[in-house]
């Protein structure tokens, strides 16, 4: 900031001296830039993501995924180019969490649903698996269903928690945090207007 002391004299500017583009914008750090739209042009998807005030980003993040270092982290990024891009960053991301963090982000998480017209058998099943699971691990049981066919979830689901409750309690955790990972990519993904096969739920926009 110049001292208000000091005045520089009055002078006419010359058609050689250099002039600083007016339009350029001013940017502070985890602050996204966004690129000016027509008049009465809404944003969607990505572009309204990338414009949004870093909380209010950071909020919607959080129904992908419940890490709020990972939220704050990917946000602080913006403005990305393109989904490849968002989803990069969120992969980074979700690489470099720590066991609390993980933790923090199963904390948010509800019991995976089988899905419609499953028979009540498979619930019975389930039900009795997650209590298991709980039991032993101390948080819900998460796994990404986007590539798998609806009818084959239930089978797969009961599957994996019986071999993963074989797992000693640091590789169960790796393997969620992986799952978790997922997860949020297809979130992501779907909450950007893309609508990846299987189930899945969570929205950023």
């Amino acid at each position: 900031m110049p001292n208000p002391a000091w005045r520089a004299s009055p002078r006419r500017r010359t058609a050689e001296e250099p002039t600083l583009p007016a339009h350029r914008p001013s940017r502070l750090p985890g602050q996204a830039v966004a690129t000016p739209e027509p008049p009465g042009h809404r944003p969607t998807g990505l572009a309204r993501f990338n414009a949004m005030p870093a909380d209010e980003a950071e909020r919607a993040l959080l129904a992908c995924c419940g890490s709020s270092h990972w939220a704050r982290r990917v946000a602080a990024h913006r403005p990305y180019p393109d989904l490849d891009a968002l989803l990069a960053a969120s992969d980074e991301a979700a690489y470099d969490l720590t066991s609390a963090d993980v933790s923090e982000a199963l904390a948010c998480e509800s019991l995976t649903l089988l899905p419609d017209g499953a028979y009540s058998a498979a619930h019975m099943a389930l039900s009795a698996a997650h209590a298991a699971y709980e039991s032993r691990f101390g948080h819900v049981f998460v796994i990404c269903l986007d590539d798998t066919p609806q009818e084959e979830s239930p089978d797969l689901v009961l599957t994996e928690i019986s071999s993963r409750l074989a797992n000693d309690p640091d590789k169960e955790l790796t393997l969620a945090a992986e799952e978790l990972r997922r997860l949020t990519r297809g979130r992501l993904t779907r909450s950007l207007g893309a609508t990846p096969r299987g189930a899945g739920n969570g929205a950023v926009v």
